[in-house]
C-alpha cells in the first residue's frame, strides 16, 4: 500500500465514529475513560464484550458482529490503515456492535479492566519463531496473564493458525500451566465437528492459505 493511500485511510480513519485511537501516554497515565465503561459508555448495553486481537483488516470482527447483533466486538491492532477496511465496511451495514481500537496488544490492561471481556479472537497471529521475538508472541506467558486478567470467570480465548508452531507451542504452554484447554484440532477443515464460527469466516489471508493446502489450526482455551 502506497503512503499516500494510507495517509487517506488514517485521515479518514479520524473520522470514523467507531474508530477510538488513544497515545500510549494516555493508556499508561490511566486517562482512558473507557476502561471498565464500554458497555455502559460506549456501546449503551449490558452485552458480552468479544475482542479480536491483531483483527488486520477486522474480518472476524465484522462477520461474528453481523451473526451475533446480541455481542460486542473489538478489534484491536496497531496497524490502523488496516483495520480501515473492517471499520469502514461496519458503518456501512450500520452495525452498532463494533468498534476498532488503534493500540498495541501489550497495553490491554489499559483499555480493559479486570472482568470486562467475555472472549477473545487471535486470528493468524505472527508466530514470531525466531527465540529473540518470544515476548512478542501473542501466547506467550505474559499474554496468557494479561487474558485471563481482563476475562470474566467463564471467558475463553480462541486462537485461529496456520502455523503448526504456534499452535504446539500454544498447546505446550497451556498444558504446562494448567489451563482447561476445550478444543483443539489441527486441521480444522479437514477434521469434521469444528465449530461453524471457525471453519465459516474466512480471513483474506487464510483464503490464500487454503489455496497453497496450508492445514489450518484452532484451539479454545479457558485461561484460569
Amino acid at each position: 500500500m502506497g503512503s499516500k493511500n494510507k495517509l487517506k485511510r488514517f485521515k479518514e480513519n479520524e473520522t470514523f465514529s467507531n474508530v477510538i485511537q488513544p497515545s500510549r501516554e494516555e493508556l499508561v497515565n490511566a486517562d482512558f475513560d473507557l476502561k471498565g465503561k464500554w458497555r455502559s459508555q460506549y456501546f449503551k448495553n449490558n452485552n458480552p464484550i468479544v475482542l479480536e486481537l491483531g483483527c488486520g483488516k477486522g474480518e472476524y470482527t465484522v462477520s461474528l458482529a453481523e451473526r451475533n447483533p446480541d455481542k460486542n466486538y473489538i478489534g484491536i491492532d496497531i496497524k490502523g490503515a488496516r483495520f480501515w477496511r473492517g471499520a469502514k465496511t461496519a458503518l456501512e451495514k450500520s452495525l452498532p456492535n463494533v468498534a476498532f481500537v488503534r493500540s498495541q496488544i501489550e497495553l490491554i490492561e489499559f483499555i480493559f479492566d479486570i472482568d470486562e471481556v467475555d472472549e477473545i479472537w487471535i486470528t493468524f497471529p505472527d508466530p514470531q519463531i525466531k527465540y529473540k521475538r518470544t515476548k512478542h508472541r501473542l501466547t506467550n506467558t505474559d499474554f496468557l496473564k494479561q487474558y485471563a486478567n481482563i476475562l470474566k470467570g467463564n471467558g475463553v480465548v480462541h486462537l485461529k493458525t496456520d502455523s503448526e508452531f504456534m499452535h504446539g507451542y500454544t498447546l505446550g504452554l497451556l498444558h504446562g500451566l494448567g489451563y482447561e484447554v476445550l478444543y483443539a484440532n489441527h486441521n480444522v477443515y479437514r477434521n469434521e465437528g469444528s465449530p461453524d464460527e471457525v471453519t465459516s469466516i474466512q480471513t483474506f489471508y487464510e483464503k490464500q492459505y487454503l489455496e497453497e493446502e496450508k492445514p489450518i489450526t484452532y484451539i479454545k482455551f479457558k485461561p484460569n
